[in-house]
Protein backbone atom coordinates (compact mmCIF):
# COMPACT_ATOMS: atom_id res chain seq x y z
CA UNK A 1 0.00 0.00 0.00
CA UNK A 2 1.29 3.46 -0.83
CA UNK A 3 1.01 6.53 1.38
CA UNK A 4 1.95 9.89 -0.13
CA UNK A 5 4.10 12.03 2.16
CA UNK A 6 2.79 15.47 2.97
CA UNK A 7 5.09 18.41 3.37
CA UNK A 8 5.51 19.17 7.06
CA UNK A 9 3.43 22.07 8.37
CA UNK A 10 2.30 22.73 11.92
CA UNK A 11 -1.35 22.56 10.85
CA UNK A 12 -1.06 19.26 8.98
CA UNK A 13 1.00 17.64 11.75
CA UNK A 14 -1.24 18.86 14.63
CA UNK A 15 -3.17 15.54 15.11
CA UNK A 16 0.16 13.73 15.64
CA UNK A 17 2.34 16.26 17.44
CA UNK A 18 4.06 19.59 17.03
CA UNK A 19 6.77 20.96 14.79
CA UNK A 20 9.82 22.61 16.29
CA UNK A 21 11.22 25.10 13.80
CA UNK A 22 14.46 27.06 13.92
CA UNK A 23 14.20 30.57 15.23
CA UNK A 24 16.62 33.42 15.51
CA UNK A 25 17.99 33.88 18.99
CA UNK A 26 19.42 36.94 20.62
CA UNK A 27 16.31 39.04 21.09
CA UNK A 28 15.97 37.85 24.68
CA UNK A 29 19.49 39.15 25.36
CA UNK A 30 18.89 42.68 24.04
CA UNK A 31 18.84 44.70 27.26
CA UNK A 32 17.73 47.90 25.50
CA UNK A 33 14.20 46.59 25.00
CA UNK A 34 12.07 44.18 27.01
CA UNK A 35 11.83 40.69 25.55
CA UNK A 36 8.31 39.37 25.17
CA UNK A 37 7.88 35.94 23.67
CA UNK A 38 5.25 36.15 20.96
CA UNK A 39 3.60 33.42 18.91
CA UNK A 40 6.74 33.12 16.77
CA UNK A 41 8.70 32.26 19.94
CA UNK A 42 6.32 29.74 21.46
CA UNK A 43 7.65 26.81 23.40
CA UNK A 44 6.63 23.23 22.75
CA UNK A 45 5.48 21.46 25.94
CA UNK A 46 7.09 18.07 26.56
CA UNK A 47 5.95 15.14 28.70
CA UNK A 48 9.11 13.79 30.32
CA UNK A 49 7.89 13.45 33.90
CA UNK A 50 7.00 9.74 33.71
CA UNK A 51 10.59 8.53 33.70
CA UNK A 52 14.17 9.67 33.32
CA UNK A 53 14.69 11.78 30.15
CA UNK A 54 17.53 10.86 27.84
CA UNK A 55 18.87 12.55 24.72
CA UNK A 56 20.40 10.16 22.21
CA UNK A 57 22.02 10.43 18.81
CA UNK A 58 21.00 7.55 16.57
CA UNK A 59 23.33 6.70 13.66
CA UNK A 60 21.35 4.70 11.13
CA UNK A 61 22.13 3.12 7.78
CA UNK A 62 19.84 3.29 4.74
CA UNK A 63 16.31 2.42 5.89
CA UNK A 64 14.31 3.06 2.75
CA UNK A 65 10.71 4.16 2.75
CA UNK A 66 8.90 0.90 3.59
CA UNK A 67 7.34 -0.10 6.92
CA UNK A 68 5.04 -2.86 8.15
CA UNK A 69 4.57 -1.96 11.79
CA UNK A 70 4.14 1.10 13.97
CA UNK A 71 5.04 1.86 17.59
CA UNK A 72 3.68 4.17 20.25
CA UNK A 73 4.71 5.40 23.70
CA UNK A 74 2.10 6.18 26.36
CA UNK A 75 4.39 7.86 28.95
CA UNK A 76 6.53 10.28 26.92
CA UNK A 77 6.34 12.84 24.11
CA UNK A 78 9.17 11.59 21.92
CA UNK A 79 11.12 14.13 19.84
CA UNK A 80 12.96 13.25 16.62
CA UNK A 81 15.09 15.41 14.36
CA UNK A 82 17.86 14.95 11.82
CA UNK A 83 21.39 16.02 12.61
CA UNK A 84 23.30 17.38 9.64
CA UNK A 85 20.41 18.83 7.68
CA UNK A 86 19.26 15.68 5.84
CA UNK A 87 15.57 15.41 5.02
CA UNK A 88 13.63 12.35 6.17
CA UNK A 89 10.18 10.77 6.42
CA UNK A 90 7.92 9.62 9.22
CA UNK A 91 4.81 7.46 9.08
CA UNK A 92 2.20 8.40 11.72
CA UNK A 93 -1.31 7.65 12.94
CA UNK A 94 -3.23 9.53 15.63
CA UNK A 95 -3.28 8.17 19.19
CA UNK A 96 -5.82 5.40 19.69
CA UNK A 97 -6.16 1.73 20.53
CA UNK A 98 -5.30 0.49 17.04
CA UNK A 99 -4.35 1.69 13.55
CA UNK A 100 -6.58 1.30 10.51
CA UNK A 101 -4.74 1.40 7.17
CA UNK A 102 -6.71 4.46 6.02
CA UNK A 103 -5.57 6.35 9.15
CA UNK A 104 -1.86 6.15 8.28
CA UNK A 105 -0.23 9.37 7.11
CA UNK A 106 3.35 10.22 6.21
CA UNK A 107 5.38 13.42 6.32
CA UNK A 108 8.45 14.68 4.53
CA UNK A 109 10.50 16.39 7.23
CA UNK A 110 13.16 18.95 6.31
CA UNK A 111 16.53 18.49 7.97
CA UNK A 112 16.15 21.69 9.99
CA UNK A 113 12.97 20.61 11.82
CA UNK A 114 12.31 18.47 14.89
CA UNK A 115 8.96 16.81 15.51
CA UNK A 116 7.50 16.24 18.94
CA UNK A 117 5.02 13.38 18.93
CA UNK A 118 1.93 13.56 21.14
CA UNK A 119 1.85 10.89 23.82
CA UNK A 120 0.36 7.78 22.19
CA UNK A 121 0.98 8.78 18.56
CA UNK A 122 1.68 5.75 16.39
CA UNK A 123 4.85 6.19 14.36
CA UNK A 124 7.17 4.41 11.93
CA UNK A 125 10.58 5.81 11.24
CA UNK A 126 12.69 7.77 10.81
CA UNK A 127 12.87 6.69 7.16
CA UNK A 128 15.22 8.17 4.59
CA UNK A 129 16.86 7.51 1.23
CA UNK A 130 20.38 8.63 2.15
CA UNK A 131 23.10 6.00 2.68
CA UNK A 132 23.15 6.95 6.36
CA UNK A 133 21.78 9.62 8.65
CA UNK A 134 21.97 10.68 12.28
CA UNK A 135 19.01 11.64 14.42
CA UNK A 136 18.45 13.38 17.72
CA UNK A 137 16.03 11.33 19.84
CA UNK A 138 14.59 12.70 23.10
CA UNK A 139 12.61 10.18 25.15
CA UNK A 140 12.90 8.36 28.49
CA UNK A 141 15.66 5.86 29.33
CA UNK A 142 13.14 3.00 29.43
CA UNK A 143 10.91 4.09 26.53
CA UNK A 144 11.77 1.10 24.35
CA UNK A 145 11.55 -1.47 27.16
CA UNK A 146 8.71 -0.34 29.49
CA UNK A 147 6.77 2.08 27.29
CA UNK A 148 6.63 0.39 23.91
CA UNK A 149 3.45 -0.63 22.13
CA UNK A 150 3.57 -2.08 18.64
CA UNK A 151 1.04 -2.93 15.96
CA UNK A 152 1.71 -5.06 12.89
CA UNK A 153 -0.05 -3.52 9.90
CA UNK A 154 -2.14 -5.75 7.61
CA UNK A 155 0.22 -4.93 4.75
CA UNK A 156 3.45 -3.04 4.20
CA UNK A 157 3.32 0.68 3.48
CA UNK A 158 5.66 2.46 1.08
CA UNK A 159 6.07 6.21 1.53
CA UNK A 160 5.79 8.11 -1.73
CA UNK A 161 7.73 11.39 -1.66
CA UNK A 162 5.71 14.53 -2.42
CA UNK A 163 5.56 15.43 -6.09
CA UNK A 164 6.12 11.91 -7.47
Amino acid sequence: MFVRAQELTSEAFRPFGEVIEPRRTGEQFDRSSPYAAGPEHRYIPLVLTNGEPVLRIMHQRLRGLKFGKMARHMRVSQCLGAIGGKDWYLGVAAPGDSVAPDEVSAFHIPGDRIVKLHVGTWHAGPHFTHEEAMFLNLENTDTNSRDFGEVILPEDFVIMPPGL
